[in-house]
């Protein structure tokens, strides 16, 4: 696995400290362009069925995190009250899972409708048709 998977890996985890934060900041502004460069080209090709559910799982978190902080945006707060509504939401794992898996054809029809768009109707119809159940 190389560093760019690592990192981007690493952001699905537990919540970090302000100090690990930083760090995790300047990482990130260093490995932009790379990451950059490959998502353009992962947008070229059809989302496997482990990157939907991974955008299911991360739209699920996003909306019990606007539960937790009651109409304010999540990025105005201070660091201390985000790590303790990021711990919150890591308790809620079930709950993320349960709502991911109810996402889940949403997801799968933003990514049909987007291959549409680009031209790959072929694809968009595999991916019609792909049973997502059994993952």
């Amino acid at each position: 696995m190389n560093l760019i998977e690592r990192v981007v890996q690493t952001l699905s985890e537990k919540p970090l400290t302000p100090q690990q934060r930083r760090e995790r900041g300047r990482q990130m502004k260093r490995l932009a362009p790379k990451i950059a460069r490959k998502k353009k080209i992962a947008m070229k090709k059809k989302a496997s069925p482990e990157k939907l559910i991974g955008r299911a799982e991360k739209a699920a978190k996003e909306i019990i995190r606007n539960k937790l902080v009651k109409g304010k945006k999540y990025a105005d707060l201070p660091f201390a009250q985000r790590e303790l509504i990021d711990k919150k939401v890591e308790k809620k794992k079930d709950a993320i899972k349960k709502i991911a898996k109810k996402l889940l054809p949403k997801i799968r029809k933003q990514e049909v409708e987007r291959l549409k768009k680009k031209g790959d109707v072929k694809e968009a119809a595999e991916l019609e048709t792909l049973n997502l159940d059994n993952l």
